[in-house]
């Protein structure tokens, strides 16, 4: 391999059908505030994922910004994950929540038993936020019951599960709301972005408002902020979005080659719940523990394979937090002491998968 291999690259799509619709843009000279692209898209995507209540946003945080506060939680306890990218919890601090960091399941999801436990123990919890870690679901059935038992708002950060399907309908349709990150390592983008999903005309307006400042000319209805998306931002998604399908096909090949290339190597994978049909965004891999992760970090980086130790730290553990938010969390910290992410993309080659094979077992074998 001559140039080094990254945990991705990002998709780019054919430059004729990208540079036809920044044609359209620039004729009309509608560069953002609801443009005819951002309108598109947002139909375009409503269709591919079944999700009528959709809005295409600046980026996966501002639109998990939009959920949080129009969910009512702004300035609340908030039931959290500890494992998963650290934009999930900072969009919850930048609006005044509290994190309640709730340990995870082998399934490296938010724990429906231990939230359960929280709950019965801390009744200032007002919502709960999960993850679909690596586009995995959650526990959707345990969680959705509980919380609608105890009559609290259920938001997925589904930043990565663009695709993942569970039940025949897509991830990114459960929950009060969902949002999704468009940003240009997704296996689906457009550069920069994101949307929120919602279940009613009524959830929709108002998110609506909050993305845009909270009014329409000059008539101010509520709190909001900048959270547009740009037309050449969504010029980009619709120059992607008709090629996804075949890029999840791409990306579960590859995982097959993994799979065959690190059959009986002493690793071990987050489980995945039945009825899903997976996005195969990501390949994640268990080492042993921490020393060997890093002696495989090594390995690999001298064959020229850049994994990425997703997701480390676990969250409740960083040091900016609240000495209170910092409980234990022993099953996340443990996994984001020995988790790595191989490369993973469509165009990436048999014989990168065969060296970072060769590299983890050289890793294993405490070479």
């Amino acid at each position: 391999m001559n140039q080094p291999v990254l945990v991705t690259k990002a998709r780019l799509p054919r430059r004729e059908d990208f540079y036809s619709l920044c044609d359209t843009i620039f004729d009309a000279a509608w560069l953002t505030n609801n443009g005819p692209c951002v309108r598109q898209l947002e139909q375009a995507l409503s269709a591919y994922l079944g999700t009528p209540h959709l809005l295409a946003c600046n980026n996966g945080t501002t639109a998990l910004m939009l959920a949080l506060h129009c969910a009512g939680l702004a300035g609340k306890k908030v039931a959290i994950t500890p494992f998963t990218y650290v934009a999930t919890l900072s969009a919850l601090l930048w609006l005044g929540c509290t994190p309640v960091f709730i340990d995870i399941d082998p399934d490296l999801c938010l724990s429906p038993w231990l939230l359960r436990r929280e709950l019965d123990a801390d009744s200032d919890i007002a919502g709960v936020l999960a993850v679909h870690i690596y586009g995995m679901a959650c526990d959707t059935e345990a969680l959705g019951a509980l919380c609608c038992e105890r009559g609290l708002p259920l938001i997925y950060d589904a930043a990565q599960a663009f695709g993942s399907r569970k039940n025949g309908k897509s991830l990114l349709d459960y929950g009060d709301y969902s949002i999704c990150s468009f940003h240009a390592t997704k296996i689906f983008h457009t550069v920069e972005g994101g949307c929120v999903i919602t279940h009613g005309e009524e959830e929709l307006r108002e998110l609506s408002l909050a993305r845009a400042f909270g009014h329409v000319g000059d008539e101010h209805f509520t709190l909001g902020i900048n959270a547009k998306l740009s037309e050449l931002h969504a010029a980009m998604g619709l120059s992607l979005l008709p090629g996804t399908d075949a890029e999840i096909e791409k990306c579960r090949r590859l995982h097959t080659a993994y799979d065959d290339a690190l059959n009986g190597l002493n690793l071990a994978y987050p489980s995945r719940v039945s009825g899903q049909e997976w996005n195969f965004a990501y390949y994640p891999v268990l080492l042993p523990d921490a020393q060997c992760r890093e002696r495989a970090l090594t390995a690999l980086n001298i064959a020229g394979i850049y994994p990425r130790r997703y997701f480390t730290p676990a969250l409740n553990t960083l040091p900016y937090l609240e000495k209170a938010c910092r409980r234990p969390c022993p099953v996340a910290e443990d996994a984001a002491s020995r988790v790595l992410c191989l490369p993973m993309y469509g165009e990436l080659k048999e014989d990168a998968v065969t060296a970072a094979a060769k590299a983890l077992a050289e890793a294993l074998r405490g070479r």
